[in-house]
């Protein structure tokens, strides 16, 4: 037992809990006013159910000690805590990771539900967040970490492809079912509170530290380097979005800045313990202008993605997975994972890291798709037309924001 290693888990830990409301935040400032306690509430009902889920029968099925060599789930024989201990020399680490790992699971449904604001009920995603943890979730965390993937020599440091990739997906297929919202794409629907945006965005950079460095499960070497790439990386995808913006459409944004250094720390998060020296900034620079025109996309495709996770935190995770094949340094880090192509390797590694990011999108779409078309089949999954244009805040919570007619 080294009391270090646990006193950096358990901070990582609470670091990671307090981005739940920082997405709560950033995701609120960019809804509409009549919406945003609606936003605050499903990220916040995601912390509030899912640690149940995840110490109940998710840890067990994804990273329990029966998970270790199966290459597809676990099985029940930590469920419920059961034989975990903080005696011996284990000194608490098996439970603090459990508790670190709790948290990655409560944020990355919240996630999704940037890109269902404004029309989807409550009741739905009271239903969908614990369902989807462990039809989706649990098995790619899974296959990731330890199962069939990472066994063939896919990485994935902290999440690129387990939790953004994932999410980012299952967004689309649940705007997908769904549908758009009303009056848009006709009808702008710019963020009702910038402050909040900026204030979110803020407390994410500052929890994604323990995100990314905490993800070593010490406090070495590995932490100290997760944690420069981190701040490295959002700087420069925050600066990319700016300037593309600022050139392409005249005026750099807020919303640009905040939106890119996101982008930033989406792409670093499955490489941040695998590169090292200025790959943190190359890759924050592509995923900046990479992020910045995906968003776009939207219109164009057609669907109704609100607040922009399929163009964040899809192509953002999947930029961020890939350009680990041309930018990973075991040198570096002396350790054995493949060479990326930029530091002598072939193309092996960057193959792996798309067959494992594949088959993560195929399992998620399908499944969420196929979820959601239950919900919607059974007991609905779409607020009525006059819920949608009243607000979702008092329609379906009995509270409102704003006091001001101004407002909402």
């Amino acid at each position: 037992m080294d009391s270090g290693n646990i006193a950096w888990v358990l901070v990582s830990a609470a670091m990671v809990l307090f981005m739940t409301p920082g997405l709560a935040f950033f995701y609120g400032g960019m809804d509409r006013g009549r919406n945003v306690l609606n936003m605050l509430m499903m990220n916040f009902y995601c912390v509030l159910i899912v640690p149940i889920v995840w110490v109940a029968i998710g840890y067990t099925l994804a990273y329990g000690p029966s998970a270790v060599g199966n290459d597809f789930i676990g099985n029940f024989d930590a469920a419920f805590l059961k034989d975990i201990a903080i005696t011996g020399e284990d000194g608490g680490m098996t439970l603090a990771t459990v508790a670190f790992l709790g948290m990655f699971a409560a944020i990355t449904p919240a996630l999704i539900s940037g890109a269902v604001a404004d029309r989807m009920k409550f009741s739905a995603w009271a239903i969908f967040v614990p369902v989807w943890s462990l039809l989706v979730y649990v098995p790619v965390f899974k296959w990731v970490y330890g199962g069939w993937l990472g066994q063939r020599g896919s990485l994935d440091f902290a999440g690129g492809t387990a939790i953004h990739v994932n999410a980012g997906i299952a967004a689309l297929a649940c705007v997908l079912v769904l549908g758009k919202r009303k009056g848009w794409p006709t009808e702008g629907h710019p963020p009702h509170s910038m402050p909040l945006v900026m204030i979110g965005t803020g407390i994410l950079w500052f929890g994604w530290f323990g995100f990314n460095a905490g993800s070593a499960l010490a406090a070495n070497g590995q932490a100290v380097q997760a944690f420069m790439n981190t701040f490295l990386a959002a700087a420069a995808a925050g600066l990319a979005w700016v300037v593309v913006e600022w050139l392409r459409d005249g005026h750099p944004t807020n919303l640009g800045a905040a939106s890119g250094i996101v982008a930033g720390l989406v792409a670093i998060t499955p490489a941040a313990g695998y590169v090292s020296g200025m790959s943190p900034i190359w890759i924050g620079l592509v995923a900046g202008v990479v992020c910045c025109y995906a968003v776009k996309l939207k219109a164009k495709a057609g669907y109704d993605d609100a607040l922009d996770v399929v163009g964040v935190h899809f192509v953002g995770g999947l930029v961020g997975s890939l350009l680990i094949g041309f930018f990973a340094n075991p040198e570096f880090f002396g350790a054995e994972f493949m060479e990326g192509i930029f530091y002598g390797g072939s193309a092996e590694l960057l193959l792996e890291q798309a067959l494992a990011n594949g088959a993560a999108i195929v399992w998620s779409f399908a499944i969420t798709f196929g979820l959601m078309k239950l919900l919607a089949l059974t007991i609905g999954v779409r607020v009525d037309e006059e819920q949608e244009a009243t607000g979702l805040d008092l329609a379906l919570h009995g509270e409102t924001a704003y006091h001001s007619g101004s407002l909402g």
